[in-house]
């Protein structure tokens, strides 16, 4: 029997290319993560089916810049303390274009504190997105929620593994650059062979070509399906290929990736948003970093980043580092805090037009 923790020796070296490191449309990916990490290719895909199987790995997948294809935000929820729960499970269980849901506090009660559902929200171009808050807020009895769509992305990956062994402080030569939110108009051809190339693949599905069975659910040759997808690669609308952790709830052998999950606020003066995010993005401990308006209801912090990790204290000496890398750079901090995660869920946000148009027919029958 294989071993299917991630900290597996082997498993800890495909891991740390799988999750983070292969970037765009690749035609053989289990390949190019053999290359990578110097291991037989049977080897790769025996060991990460094994741990899909296990659970240690929750999806393995192409990812997508959906920023570009459907119009997406983050959303804090002020939901009362009795409904907070009912709230939870429908905005996972019953919209499939929430992807993220963590339930966050403060150490303190601060800006924004009250607000303590957040969700990632994409809803397709051509749609609202305040509609769609709108009606969840009616299903779940919320009181107020802030939309803070993505101006500008300067850090997007995951990477746990690799993560664990960071240094506070530890970051890249220069600053990240600012990836610009953008709409994409994709034909039907197009569309059909996205939604067949973003859906997660199942154990059985790891294997040499694994795009031959995608490109018959496209209703397109193999050749053509590779086309498309690096066409669409050039356009930067792919993302990487990934293999997720479970970094949420520990392993069938008890044993986390992650345990602490760290949302970070700054509030920099207007116009030096771009300077500030690519100083905090450069930090290696970061698998999110955004440009995103937080509004009065959070003391208008204006750039937002991810960290995970298994100690509290740990991540706050990461958090101090980037404070004291800010202030070296003369860029001003008018106000910082964290929000820290606990109930989480995570799935894949759905983007497709057509999908959204049955789902808002389920939720709103009498429009439709």
């Amino acid at each position: 029997m294989l071993p299917v923790e991630h900290n597996d020796p082997i498993n800890e070296k495909i891991l740390a290319i799988s999750e983070d490191k292969i970037e765009g449309f690749v035609r053989e990916p289990f390949q190019e993560i053999a290359d990578r990490v110097g291991v037989a290719a049977d080897v790769v895909m025996a060991r990460i089916a094994a741990m899909l199987r296990a659970g240690t790995i929750r999806r393995v997948r192409q990812t997508l810049l959906a920023t570009n294809l459907a119009d997406g935000a983050l959303v804090a929820w002020k939901v009362p303390e009795a409904k907070i729960d009912a709230a939870f499970d429908f905005m996972f269980q019953c919209d499939p274009f929430s992807g993220h849901v963590v339930l966050r506090s403060t150490d303190t009660l601060t800006a924004g504190s009250d607000y303590k559902l957040w969700t990632t929200v994409k809803v397709p171009h051509g749609f609202s997105l305040e509609e769609h808050c709108r009606l969840l807020a009616g299903k779940t009895g919320a009181e107020r929620f802030r939309i803070m769509p993505a101006k500008g992305i300067f850090t997007l990956g995951v990477g746990h593994v690799r993560r664990k062994t960071i240094e506070p402080g530890s970051r890249a030569e220069s600053p990240a650059k600012i990836i610009e939110v953008r709409a994409v108009e994709l034909s039907e051809r197009e569309w059909k062979v996205l939604l067949a190339l973003k859906r997660e693949f199942a154990p059985e599905e790891i294997r040499p070509t694994p795009w031959a069975s995608r490109a018959r659910e496209a209703g397109v040759s193999l050749e053509e399906f590779y086309c498309v997808a690096e066409e669409l690669n050039a356009r930067k609308i792919i993302g990487r290929f990934s293999t997720f952790l479970e970094h949420v709830k520990p392993s069938a052998g008890g044993v986390r990736v992650t345990r602490f999950n760290a949302l970070f606020h700054w509030a920099v003066p207007p116009g030096r948003e771009v300077e500030a995010g690519g100083e905090i993005g450069r930090h290696h401990i970061l698998t999110h970093c955004y440009w995103r308006e937080g509004g009065p209801e959070f003391r208008n912090v204006n750039i937002m980043a991810v960290a995970h990790g298994t100690d509290k204290t740990r991540l706050l000496e990461h958090k101090a580092a980037i404070d004291a890398h800010l202030a070296a750079k003369s860029v001003p901090v008018s106000y910082t805090n964290v929000f820290w995660g606990g109930r989480s869920e995570i799935k894949p946000s759905e983007i497709s037009p057509m999908l959204y148009r049955k789902w808002l027919s389920e939720m709103t029958p009498q429009a439709a």
